[in-house]
């Protein structure tokens, strides 16, 4: 008994020694925290539900996802426009897709804009919105009849290469050609240009997944177009090319829209680069998909890097616990965020995600490293009706108060320049303000504040958020009302205001008790 005592004794002494070691930096609540949901749209894994779906329904399913992600306090959506060369939106460029409307071409009816749509209702609930294309893939199978005429398989046949594991082979564009780098460059220009979205966002398909005993047969290319380069420089150099393309287009356009990357979760194993991680993954970004994800940091034309860790904390060949400590310490130049595989909640052959801790674990781990910013989660349907008692530790624990998304890292507003308030008046029920805009003024939100009792009102606590609001940036004026109720028994109330860029401004404080009367 003595002897268990003592072990007991240690063994507890152990793990509060590990536990303070890990949480040196871990804030339980943070203020400014990256919580976002891919939205996938390829084969309709997530929305629409089906191609068939009125549109009628497929916008109360949409609204559905939202509504479900905002009470988990999540700030962003990733939502998938653009999957196999074709379009969510009406383009000069690409066909409609059939995952919309059920017949690739068809637009759907009664007529609307999607995309337009779906910014508009994500912006009103306080998320960013994250246009989420798939550059390279062309097709998702070799069935060309359900093709449109207006797709670039029909219109560009020399810009296609097939491949693929026998009867499932795919086409993809030639990343290596000019003219696919100019034409995928103009596609993701007419989004930034006819849209108020947040992001640019490119996912894990750059060179496809590397298949036994199949070739990606570009040899005509290589040939015309490499100097003094082996087949695998060449092809990350097509990558390098292109993701830097894209970053200075978008820029050129709206320097305040970002440029993410989700790459696959590892960039190379430790067994043939020192500098990789300690993982025994079968593919990885550099040697397979010809992704180098370190040089687009280290050449500073990346805003944020979303690295997909769809594994457990503990997995044997690569564990999230490994990885996140590698990409923290290999990160530079840019937001770094972790994508985590809520899909694999009680689904997976590891026996971890049958867990409901696993994904609130990984995500106290995330919050011990400073340079990683937050999380991402693919996909929607995870926790849309789904895994409740998952997602209830969310709301109840780490997810329990709102965050505000990390500003574009190139931007350097200083916050000074914000809406000043012109009048203040109450009645029995709701207080109204308006404020007054300057012409430097680019908002895209307003942040509302309130404590409660005798707390001190503190725009850094989460817990004091009220509300994140709208706003037209295009008005003169910003007018705001709010109902008593929801700031309770608050003596004062904190406006801060956060603009294209992402940066919130400091905050414009107010005396409930007293009002402020035009001049």
């Amino acid at each position: 008994m003595t002897s268990n005592k003592g072990f007991l004794i240690l063994l507890t002494f152990f793990l509060f020694t590990f536990w303070t070691a890990n949480s040196q930096y871990k804030t339980i609540h943070p203020k400014n925290e990256f919580r976002a949901v891919w939205i996938a749209t390829v084969v309709n894994i997530d929305w629409p539900k089906a191609g068939t779906d009125s549109v009628e329904k497929q916008k109360a399913d949409y609204i559905e996802i939202l509504e479900a992600y905002k009470k988990l306090n999540y700030n962003a959506v990733i939502v998938q426009i653009r999957s196999v060369g074709d379009a969510f939106y009406p383009s000069k460029l690409a066909p409609w897709s059939r995952y919309l409307t059920g017949k690739e071409g068809q637009a759907p009816k009664p007529y609307y804009d999607p995309l337009a749509w779906m910014i508009e209702q994500a912006h009103q609930r306080g998320f960013e919105f994250h246009a989420w294309l798939n550059p390279y893939r062309a097709t998702f199978d070799t069935k060309i009849e359900t093709l449109s005429k207006e797709h670039d398989f029909f219109k560009h046949r020399d810009w296609m290469i097939k491949y693929g594991e026998t009867g499932k082979e795919k086409y993809y564009y030639n990343p290596a050609l000019p003219e696919v780098q100019t034409h995928l460059i103009s596609v993701v220009e007419e989004v930034v240009k006819n849209y108020d979205i947040d992001a640019i966002h490119f996912d894990d398909y750059f060179y496809p997944y590397r298949v036994a005993g199949k070739v990606f047969n570009d040899s005509a290319s290589f040939k015309k177009y490499a100097y003094k380069q082996s087949l695998a420089d060449w092809r990350r150099d097509n990558v390098n090319t292109f993701v830097k393309s894209i970053y200075y287009s978008i820029k050129k356009i709206k320097p305040w829209v970002q440029f993410g990357i989700s790459p696959f979760g590892v960039w190379r194993n430790k067994s043939v680069d020192p500098r990789g991680s300690d993982t025994q993954a079968g593919q990885t970004n550099y040697d397979d998909l010809y992704a180098d994800p370190i040089a687009w940091m280290e050449g500073k034309y990346i805003d944020y890097m979303l690295p997909q860790l769809y594994w457990s904390i503990d997995h044997k060949t690569a564990s999230y616990s490994k990885l996140i400590k590698w990409w923290a310490d290999n990160s530079s130049n840019a937001n770094v965020y972790i994508g985590n595989g809520s899909y694999k909640i009680k689904s997976d052959s590891d026996k971890k995600w049958f867990i409901p801790g696993e994904i609130p674990n990984q995500i106290d781990l995330t919050r011990t490293y400073p340079n990683i910013q937050g999380n991402a989660y693919f996909s929607a349907k995870a926790f849309v009706n789904n895994n409740k008692d998952v997602a209830q530790l969310l709301e109840n624990n780490q997810y329990k108060y709102p965050a505000i998304p990390f500003p574009v890292p190139s931007s350097t507003k200083t916050g000074l320049e914000r809406p000043l308030i012109s009048t203040f008046t109450k009645d029995g029920t709701s207080y109204q303000f308006l404020f007054k805009k300057t012409q430097t003024d680019q908002i895209r939100y307003i942040v509302v504040y309130g404590s409660e009792h005798n707390t001190k009102l503190d725009s850094n606590d989460p817990s004091q958020i009220v509300e994140k609001v709208f706003i037209d940036a295009k008005s003169e004026s910003i007018k705001y009302c709010i109902s008593k109720d929801k700031l309770n028994d608050s003596k004062k109330v904190a406006f801060t205001f956060i603009d294209f860029y992402g940066n919130e401004s400091i905050p414009e404080i107010v005396n409930l008790h007293t009002e402020i009367k035009a001049n």
